[in-house]
């Protein structure tokens, strides 16, 4: 089969032919109908994130449908539509029996610890597959899992409560996610801070507040817009050591900064008057939850989340056209997200 991999870090990456995987026990092959092209993906190939070993196929966003399933599989049958959580655990560690499966000692991410979904075919075990309705296009239920799915998982962190007010740094895929969610979990306000005037314009038909960080220092635009106060929570979504301080800096008192994006530096805070003067939080954001997916896909069948206008543009599985995409990630440009549509 075709697979597009990162083969050298800090180089484009190569399409190759490797073997179909083969599947026993309770694993599951899933033909690969879409997988989301994101920002971490960049990230690994740079080599800002470490991934292994090499060669690896990219892709951690991935819908499809069950092709075989290995003798001991009981929960899905070939046809069936899933999308997959990108979590491979044990399910018997302290971290997955306490609900932070996302740190299992004996984890995997698919896409970064073994091969992905730029390809035809993954395997993987069945617990890992998510049943998709058929309202929900593949290429939704791809960006599903990790975009949408990475801000739920943020915005549940942040303990926002409904009537709280919400500044999100960063209107590409997560961030148009996290507006809709924001609305969805109660807040009274939504500010998209950007520098793409066209994404600024899409989160604000989402009921968000833009912001434009190109015009005007957002913190301060944040505090004008809240007369004064800040706001109640912070995502920052983007991985920028400037957009970072800024979402601590925007935070009203017992505010909640939540750090989702991954930055190469670390970030100054001025420990007095941005955390203990405030009695303010900053917290880790990492990865999200398997029992928060089937929740997020009954979002999108109710419409409280709307993913048609997020899934900007859809490539074959190429390998310059995905290298492509990952530059204009890379410049923190581009659509605000790409899907990957193999054509089997």
């Amino acid at each position: 089969m075709k697979a597009v991999r990162l083969v050298e870090i800090g180089k484009p990456l190569q399409m190759q032919n490797v073997p179909v995987p083969t599947v026993s026990g309770k694993d599951v092959l899933v033909r690969i109908k879409a997988a989301g092209i994101c920002h971490s993906d960049v990230h690994y190939r740079a080599g800002t994130s470490s991934v292994g070993p090499l060669p690896q196929t990219l892709g951690h966003e991935i819908a499809g449908v069950v092709e075989e399933t290995g003798p001991g599989v009981t929960n899905v049958t070939v046809g069936d539509r899933v999308c997959l959580h990108y979590l491979i655990t044990c399910g018997n560690c302290y971290y997955c029996r306490t609900d932070h499966e996302q740190f299992c000692v004996r984890g995997k991410m698919l896409g970064k610890h073994c091969d992905g979904g730029y390809a035809e075919y993954i395997a993987v075990p069945a617990r890992n597959t998510v049943p998709l309705p058929d309202k929900v296009s593949f290429e939704h239920g791809a960006i599903l899992m990790c975009s949408s799915a990475t801000s739920f998982h943020a915005l549940r962190k942040a303990r926002l409560r409904p009537g709280e007010t919400v500044a999100v740094f960063g209107a590409g895929g997560l961030g148009m996610s996290a507006v809709q969610l924001a609305r969805a979990f109660g807040a009274l306000e939504v500010y998209a801070v950007d520098i793409n005037d066209a994404r600024l314009k899409l989160a604000e038909t989402f009921g968000a507040v833009p912001v434009n960080a190109s015009q005007s220092d957002p913190v301060a635009e944040i505090r004008r817009l809240t007369r004064g106060r800040g706001v109640d929570v912070t995502l920052e979504v983007i991985g920028l050591t400037q957009t970072m301080e800024q979402a601590v800096q925007s935070l009203a008192v017992l505010g909640r900064a939540v750090m989702v994006g991954i930055a190469a530096r670390p970030f100054e805070i001025d420990s007095y008057r941005e955390l203990l003067g405030k009695e303010a939080e900053v917290i880790g954001s990492s990865d999200h939850l398997l029992w928060e997916l089937p929740l997020l896909i009954e979002f999108v069948c109710q419409g409280k989340l709307d993913l048609s206008k997020v899934v900007t543009r859809t490539v074959s599985l190429d390998a310059d056209a995905i290298n492509e995409a990952l530059d204009a990630l890379e410049r923190f440009g581009g659509k605000v997200r790409t899907v990957i549509t193999p054509q089997l």
